[in-house]
């Protein structure tokens, strides 16, 4: 017995068909809408705690719960390098990245900026921490 699959053929819209119903632009949807279309924002500690990652990654990541200042709105993010000054009521400048392996993290805390030390003595990859060149 000869099994006979249907095949489904997408043909390219009529004049008629595109009058009627125009052709609509997909939405790219933002990566970070709590900022609102702003680079970075401003935005108040609540609270600093680490987070384990997900399946195949083990650590504990340090994160902020934090408070934007301009509008109330809270999100949580990542702190970047090793050790932190961070603490309560604490100001840091927050600005949209993906962070792969924690769940519901998707900012991150700029390094070098209002309450936020650089990473000491760090050699390589200077400028994501917030180091300068001392030559």
């Amino acid at each position: 017995m000869v099994r006979i699959h249907s095949v489904h053929f997408f043909l390219m819209a009529t004049l008629s068909q595109i009058i009627s119903s125009p052709r609509i632009k997909k939405l790219k949807k933002s990566t970070s809408p709590k900022l609102r279309k702003n680079p970075q924002k401003k935005a108040v500690c609540l609270r600093v705690l680490t987070v384990s990652p997900k399946k195949p990654n083990s650590a504990n990541r340090r994160v902020i719960k934090a408070s934007l200042t301009h509008y109330k709105i809270k999100l949580t993010a990542k702190i970047a390098g090793e050790s932190h000054n961070l603490q309560q009521h604490s100001t840091v400048l927050v600005h949209g990245a993906r962070i792969h392996d924690l769940i519901g993290v998707s900012y991150s805390a700029v390094r070098g900026k209002y309450d936020l030390f650089g990473v000491v003595n760090r050699k390589t990859k200077r400028s994501l921490f917030g180091v300068k060149k001392n030559s």
